[in-house]
């Protein structure tokens, strides 16, 4: 790294970054194979059957190892399905972190439901397992646990307390399709997983999204809600029997099969594909280790645990170390050195004016405590880390190949600020108020 130049772009210096590369941002990789695919469903008009997309769901199935998978039009609708599967009705409360996208938790309010809003670790990022329990009460039905910008949640001592309090566990797998924890595939340790499949995600087929479950009922009631067509003679749960043929939820919810096509190709692939763009990400952040202010979103090698395919890669930061630097200044001055940077992840909901004031549905009182017997709402100051979250990380090159000379540029343009902090602090604006984004737009 010494052959790099020193001085920062933002005071007129060379530019870290001089070798612009798309192929090593491109993604998804579509090819041949998914053109084919995707073509044999469009000529022959079979865009709203099922027969492609119930082949994927076996395939994905087997490949995420449990008995079961629905495809769905969006990770959202996977969602809705999961709560609706597992009995989330009218009055009870789920257990979810703040920090996500809103489809973790807003699904409920269609239900009845509401949300208590659960702080992150500052390390994972996730859900914090030791702020969950306090948070229980008898109307508690369900934790959801969102492996967040694909670092895996403490799983272990989550599930120690769901069962104990006879809590249901719904898996936002969405920004970690195929990674690990403790050596066993995320999305399998719940009651049931929801996973996006759009075309931004790790896992992209389109605009899809998928359900995957051991729990025969969970799945069949996923099915009921919001598949019409396949809610027939073959549903085995008894209480949902008398009421086929139409969706319990009155909506549609099936995969349109042109994502289905190409998600079938994309499996195929997608852990070799994911494998070298952790090659690439670790890569990136071995040649930091031990910079100064900036930390990696990682799991330790020899934990069994891994990044999936590293959705929406971050970073976290230590002004402490850099003498009170704003992150503001920081990811200013990295940018100008020809990468991609930006404050924050996604803003905490329990900020929103939708989780306090909005009355959605005529209620007469804010949707999230219409069916409440108390006031959930969590005003600033009750999820410290989370409100801290904008200043806490900021994003990183999402690496698609495992192209050394590009990474090194890359990684050079952070360790070139950060051992250079001391001359942003003299002309440093601190933060402004507003930093991250209720939601990600697609990366590279």
């Amino acid at each position: 790294m010494s052959a790099f130049p020193s001085r920062l772009a933002i005071y007129a210096g060379p530019k870290a970054v001089q070798n612009e590369s798309k192929e090593i941002f491109k993604w998804p990789v579509v090819t041949a194979e998914d053109e084919a695919a995707v073509l044999e469903v469009l000529r022959r008009g079979g865009m709203s059957d099922t027969d492609v997309t119930q082949q994927f769901e076996k395939e994905f199935a087997a490949w995420q190892g449990v008995k079961y998978a629905l495809g769905c039009n969006t990770g959202t609708a996977a969602l809705h399905c999961a709560m609706f599967g597992c009995k989330i009705g009218v009055g009870d409360e789920i257990i979810c972190p703040s920090i996500t996208y809103w489809a973790s938790a807003l699904p409920c309010f269609s239900l009845g439901a509401t949300v208590v809003f659960a702080d992150i670790d500052p390390n994972t990022l996730c859900i914090d397992p030791s702020d969950i329990e306090h948070r229980i009460t008898e109307r508690t039905k369900a934790i959801i646990v969102v492996h967040y910008l694909g670092h895996p949640a403490e799983m272990e001592p989550i599930l120690d307390i769901a069962a104990r309090h006879n809590l249901k566990v719904i898996e936002d797998v969405s920004h970690a399709q195929g990674g690990l924890y403790k050596g066993k595939k995320v999305g399998t340790f719940g009651d049931v997983a929801a996973m996006s499949l759009m075309s931004g995600k790790s896992f992209a087929i389109g605009e899809a999204g998928i359900l995957a479950t051991n729990d025969l009922e969970i799945y069949e009631r996923g099915i009921a809600f919001g598949h019409y067509s396949r809610f027939g003679e073959q549903i085995q749960t008894e209480s949902l029997k008398p009421y086929i043929r139409l969706p319990l939820g009155g909506f549609k919810y099936r995969m349109h099969q042109l994502s289905s096509a190409m998600g079938r190709v994309q499996l195929k692939y997608y852990d070799q594909r994911c494998e070298e763009i952790r090659r690439a990400m670790n890569y990136f952040w071995d040649l930091l280790e031990n910079v100064p202010g900036i930390k990696a979103h990682r799991t330790h090698r020899d934990s069994g645990s891994n990044m999936g395919g590293w959705y929406a890669a971050r970073g976290i930061y230590l002004p402490e170390e850099l003498g009170g630097l704003s992150i503001h200044r920081f990811v200013e001055a990295v940018r100008a050195e020809g990468t991609e940077c930006s404050p924050g992840a996604n803003k905490p909901l329990h900020l929103h004016p939708l989780l306090n004031t909005c009355d959605i549905y005529g209620h007469g009182k804010p949707t999230r405590i219409a069916n409440s017997t108390r006031d959930l709402r969590q005003p600033y100051g009750s999820l410290p880390i989370s409100e801290k979250i904008g200043t806490l990380t900021y994003s990183i090159p999402w690496f698609k190949k495992y192209l050394p000379d590009i990474i090194e540029q890359h990684a050079h343009a952070y360790r070139k600020v950060a051992e250079n902090y001391k001359e942003l602090l003299k002309d440093d604006p601190g933060n402004p108020p507003d930093l991250g984004g209720w939601h990600f737009y697609r990366q590279g």
